[in-house]
């Protein structure tokens, strides 16, 4: 989604490869929408530090400070040189007023990265690498369109290099419960794609996995 944010380049930030932007649980009153470079965003689970997502340029985060005034719920850190757009209260109600094409859009993004930030955290809060693999598709089957709910086969244009981003594994660990999955006919792997042959089996495995938590 390409926004024309040109006016607004007097509110450009940069950062470095490596610099800090913000840290988790500290307080936040701004966000950001990256213009070139990428960003890396963090979370400490259980004592060690996850990689939940690696944002691309046109993408927003830092979003929740302006939308709950809540505390960071994540680090984000600076991958390569990165360009950005930082956004305050009062210069954000500017762009809403003055703007309000492009506010909708960023209201658009807003909402998509708040379900998707939340969808992936139920991942990692899962405790069984093969869990989290198979809810990774389950993740990725909501977010896929015109369906039929009868079919249960689901095809998914992912390597097993994404699958591990996504869940918080790594890709040694992914390709291995991947091939066990295979080895069961659950799924398919292609070099470009992978196809799960009843995504309703992963939910139900899933959903038990959950439970099983839950009363531990």
């Amino acid at each position: 989604m390409a926004l024309d944010l040109s006016m607004f380049n007097r509110f450009a930030v940069n950062f470095q490869a490596g610099d800090i932007i913000f840290c988790e649980h500290e307080p936040g009153d701004n966000f950001y929408l990256i213009q070139s470079g990428r960003v890396q965003i963090i979370k400490i689970i259980d004592d060690l530090e996850k990689i939940i997502d690696i944002l691309q340029p046109g993408e927003i985060f830092g979003e929740m400070a302006i939308l709950e005034e809540a505390p960071r719920s994540a680090s984000a850190v600076a991958l390569d040189t990165v360009k950005a757009l930082e956004f305050n209260r009062e210069n954000f109600e500017i762009l809403m007023k003055g703007t309000p094409a492009i506010a909708l859009k960023l209201l658009k993004l807003f909402t998509k990265r708040i379900y998707d930030q939340k969808r992936r955290f139920l991942i990692l809060t899962l405790d069984d690498p093969q869990a989290k693999i198979a809810d990774v598709f389950l993740m990725l089957a909501e977010t896929q369109t015109g369906n039929d709910e009868s079919v249960n086969q689901r095809v998914f244009m992912a390597t097993a290099e994404d699958i591990a981003h996504w869940a918080g594994v790594s890709p040694v660990t992914s390709k291995k419960i991947l091939n066990q999955f295979a080895s069961q006919r659950r799924l398919e792997i292609f070099p470009d794609k992978i196809v799960v042959r009843n995504i309703n089996d992963f939910a139900r495995f899933v959903n038990s996995k959950r439970r099983s938590q839950v009363s531990e």
